[in-house]
C-alpha cells in the first residue's frame, strides 16, 4: 500500500487537536502557565501533524505526537493548573485524543515506512 501525503487522516486529527489547544486559551480561564504549556504544545502538535502529513512514512511524527499527547495530560499537574477546570479538562481530553490518534496511526506509518524499504 502506497500512502499519499496529506491523506491520513489521524494527522489530519492531530492537526485540529492541535489548533484547538493552541487557541483554548482564548477561551477558557487560565494563568500564564496554563496559557503558555497549551499554546506551546498546541504549536507544536499541530507542527508536527503537518510534518505527518507532508512525509507519510515518518514513524517518529507518529511516536511525537504521543509524547506531545502525555505531556498535555500531565501539564495540568505538572504546571500547576488544576485549579482552572476548563483549562485542565481541556489539557486532559487533548492528550488522551492525541495519545489515540498517534496509537492508531503508528501502525500505519509503519507499514509504509517498510514497503518504501522494501521497494528500494
Amino acid at each position: 500500500m502506497v500512502e499519499r501525503s496529506w491523506q491520513r487522516w489521524q494527522d489530519w486529527a492531530a492537526l485540529v487537536i492541535g489548533v484547538l489547544t493552541a487557541l483554548s486559551p482564548l477561551v477558557t480561564t487560565t494563568d500564564a502557565a496554563a496559557a503558555w504549556t497549551m499554546v506551546v504544545l498546541g504549536v507544536v502538535l499541530a507542527a508536527t501533524s503537518l510534518w505527518s502529513l507532508a512525509a507519510p512514512r515518518s514513524v517518529s511524527s507518529e511516536y511525537t505526537h504521543g509524547v506531545i499527547g502525555v505531556l498535555l495530560f500531565i501539564a495540568p499537574w505538572v504546571m500547576g493548573y488544576t485549579a482552572f477546570a476548563g483549562a485542565s479538562w481541556t489539557s486532559w481530553v487533548a492528550g488522551v485524543l492525541a495519545v489515540a490518534v498517534a496509537a492508531t496511526a503508528v501502525p500505519v506509518a509503519s507499514a509504509a515506512h517498510r514497503g518504501a524499504a522494501s521497494a528500494h
